[in-house]
């Protein structure tokens, strides 16, 4: 199991940096975010001792179960799925650095209650759903420049980036199209120079797209399936709120 999790993750990095010469990127410029959803803790730490650092879960709960073994490893956690309020709580509570799927005003604001009873700050980035599926969630594209002004004048969350995931589909321009509506809104909030927000970070691109992503700009990537195998419940698990 070491070896298949370790020669993934090369084959991985290697995608990264031939995607990156491609585009006449630095390969610098581009994080790989192991995407741990469903995969046990051992198993994670597999892909930790191989000298990677950055981890993400989809569900608290998941976060929860793992947190403690995990703990010993050193690594940084963070958090890629759908939100709910009543969960800000637990999720605080394991040291996570960085939320990817803000996309809504109510939960930024409840958010920052918190950190701010916590005297903490906490970086965070705008989710987008730019394929217009009902099915996604993320903020609508043409409101988030609206967004992004509302959770700047929030002082505990600093807005680093957008993210985003692309449309599931065998036609490459229509995944395209997607990464470069994200680099669209993330100029434009670029342009108005909003105090206390960057745009440093594009999250987007996973196992099947990274290439795709990182000609269009994508920072992060977040890649699970082909370094860990293939998860034993469907995507659709991740967007129902009442799991």
């Amino acid at each position: 199991m070491h070896e298949f999790i370790a020669e993934n993750i090369q084959v991985i990095q290697q995608r990264i940096d031939e995607a990156c010469k491609a585009n006449r990127r630095d390969p610098r410029e581009v994080k790989l975010l192991l995407a741990t959803k469903t995969v046990p803790a051992e198993r994670i730490e597999i892909a930790l001792q191989t000298g990677q650092t950055l981890i993400a879960e989809n569900k608290v709960q998941e976060l929860k179960d793992k947190f403690e073994y995990l703990n010993a490893v050193p690594h940084v956690n963070h958090f890629i799925g759908h939100l709910q309020t009543n969960k800000i709580k637990d999720l605080l509570k394991c040291n996570v650095s960085c939320i990817h799927s803000i996309d809504r005003i109510d939960l930024a604001e409840k958010l920052h209650q918190r950190l701010l009873k916590q005297d903490k700050s906490m970086e965070v980035l705008i989710q987008v759903n730019t394929s217009f599926e009902e099915s996604k969630y993320g903020a609508a594209p043409e409101e988030v420049i609206g967004l992004v002004q509302q959770i700047a004048t929030l002082s505990t969350l600093k807005i680093k980036g957008l993210m985003t995931i692309g449309i599931l589909s065998a036609e490459a321009e229509q995944v395209r199209a997607c990464f470069q509506l994200l680099k669209h809104i993330q100029r434009q909030i670029i342009a108005l120079a909003i105090p206390g927000v960057s745009m440093q970070e594009l999250s987007m691109g996973m196992s099947g797209d990274l290439e795709i992503a990182i000609a269009e700009g994508a920072t992060i990537v977040r890649v699970g399936t082909a370094i860990f195998g293939r998860r034993p419940t469907p995507d659709s698990y991740y967007w129902n709120e009442n799991l």
